[in-house]
């Protein structure tokens, strides 16, 4: 029996809508598991932030804030650090296992398989965005210290968001992959979560170091990310086209490769989960 382009349409728009239904279910889901038990609840989204800048800033600010340029701000410096970080290393993270903890839906529905790892994407830019309400509050704090607002600091939702997005989510989607199969890949991404996190400047000026180890850092993808976040929000200048370049170079090359894997082992996945 043939399909007319309608019925076609049809189905595809079907699938589209449950897809999208099944993966705003999922960010909720994803949202409310991680303080579910507190009595603060999503409050901790915010809280969270500040309160580990207020520690790296008591433990890290004498011996590292005298080190950054003139009109940057320490705790400004590390919470922005901290923002992009965070969303990075959440998406990993949580999308490295979703596969394997979404297995009833996996065997029960028919949902496409990439609704998991973007619903974890998805939830990790929430996430972003409470931890960039309190980068704001931060600043207000801060003014008295010499932060100032700019307005490039409307270039975080676009043209930097979507880059480091695109980035987080290609590596989730290697991660995700080899998970199904190895399950040693979580503990061995955990040792490398921590070794990149010291191998980002999130609490050290990357001046400090010397000049071997300052063109090493520049080989670190968060690296750039970081610096290009930081630019917009406290320095005030749009980054130069090679900063662009480099992040969407980054984000597009890491998406294009992470899709290639994810899609060429899909088909096994149900045979390993």
């Amino acid at each position: 029996m043939k399909i007319s382009q309608s019925d076609k349409f049809n189905f595809d728009f079907n699938s589209f809508k449950k897809s999208t239904y099944v993966l705003g279910s999922l960010v909720k889901k994803n949202i409310r598991a991680q303080y579910r038990n507190s009595s603060l609840g999503v409050l901790w989204t915010i809280l969270n932030p500040l309160l580990n800048m207020l520690v790296m800033a008591l433990v890290f600010g004498e011996l590292f804030g005298r080190r950054l340029p003139a009109g940057i701000d320490y705790p400004v410096y590390v919470l922005a650090g901290n923002t992009v970080f965070g969303l990075f290393r959440m998406t990993t993270s949580t999308g490295l296992e979703c596969m394997v903890n979404n297995y009833s839906l996996i065997t029960k529905t028919r949902i496409p398989y990439y609704v998991f790892p973007t619903s974890n994407l998805l939830s990790a830019a929430v996430n972003f965005g409470f931890s960039f309400i309190a980068l704001i509050i931060v600043m207000l704090i801060r003014m008295p210290q010499g932060v100032t607002f700019h307005w490039t600091i409307l270039m975080t939702l676009v043209p930097f968001l979507p880059s480091l997005m695109m980035f987080s989510l290609g590596l989730a989607l290697i991660l995700a992959t080899l998970y199904v199969r190895f399950r040693d890949v979580k503990h061995l991404y955990s040792v490398i979560l921590t070794l990149w996190m010291y191998m980002t400047p999130l609490f050290y000026v990357p001046t400090m170091l010397g000049e071997t180890a300052q063109n090493i850092l520049k080989f670190n993808p968060l690296f750039h990310y970081v610096g290009y976040f930081r630019q917009i929000i406290q320095v005030g200048t749009v980054p130069d086209w090679k900063s662009h370049l480099i992040c969407y170079g980054c984000g597009i090359i890491m998406m294009l490769i992470g899709a290639l894997v994810f899609n060429k082992n899909k088909k096994t996945f149900i045979l390993y989960i």
